[in-house]
């Protein structure tokens, strides 16, 4: 673990990998909530967790490298199951990659339990863990300059639900109808860091 200053307040924690990055956001939520660690933000991504207005962030630091990474995975804070039509226009490639059939891509992904690592590159748009290392996707050679909102993609380790139509290089496989980002709605976001996503096939009627 590497602690490094950020403006005058404020801290990036480096880890090895994106399991120790989730464990170490949830140890620090959970010390905010008792009230043991003052912080404006805490923001994780794919191996760093932000803190971002510390009480005293020279101390922090040195508490937070003393103690190290905590070894309890993290506890999922919310449930959320999405409903999704396996119809993407890469499902053959990705079946192909896998060496299965185009159902049992389905299948696989609809039976994996995931995690919302963290959120980034657009307004509700959650980095999904879960899948094992080997079904592990290269993005597309050339980027799609248009996405639609609602698909669901996969690329590296994660499985990512786009928020709304944007370019995108993800391996898409699906669709869904969820509503991922809506500024009238409290929290506005679907997805969080920490929340627990169940994929559900449907069928078109």
């Amino acid at each position: 673990m590497r602690a490094l200053p950020v403006g005058e307040d404020a801290l990036l924690v480096e880890v090895a990998s994106g399991e120790e990055a989730q464990a170490l956001h949830a140890e620090l939520l959970r010390r905010r909530a008792e009230g043991s660690l003052t912080v404006r933000e805490i923001v994780p991504a794919a191996r760093t967790v932000l803190l971002d207005g510390l009480d005293d962030p020279v101390r922090r630091a040195a508490e937070l490298t003393a103690s190290g990474v905590p070894s309890a995975p993290p506890r999922a804070r919310a449930s959320v199951e999405l409903p999704v039509r396996y119809d993407g226009p890469d499902l053959a490639e990705v079946a192909a990659h896998w060496g299965v059939a185009e159902r049992e891509v389905a299948r696989i992904h609809a039976g994996t339990a995931f995690t919302v690592a963290f959120c980034g590159f657009a307004p509700g748009f959650g980095y999904l863990t879960g899948l094992p290392a080997r079904y592990g996707l290269p993005r597309r050679a050339t980027p799609r300059t248009a996405v639609p909102a609602g698909a669901v993609a996969l690329a590296g380790p994660y499985t990512g639900v786009y928020p709304r139509s944007s370019p995108g290089g993800w391996q898409l496989i699906g669709t869904t109808d969820a509503v991922l980002w809506d500024h009238a709605r409290e929290p506005a976001a679907l997805l969080s860091p920490g929340t627990r996503v169940r994929f559900v096939p449907v069928e078109d009627a």
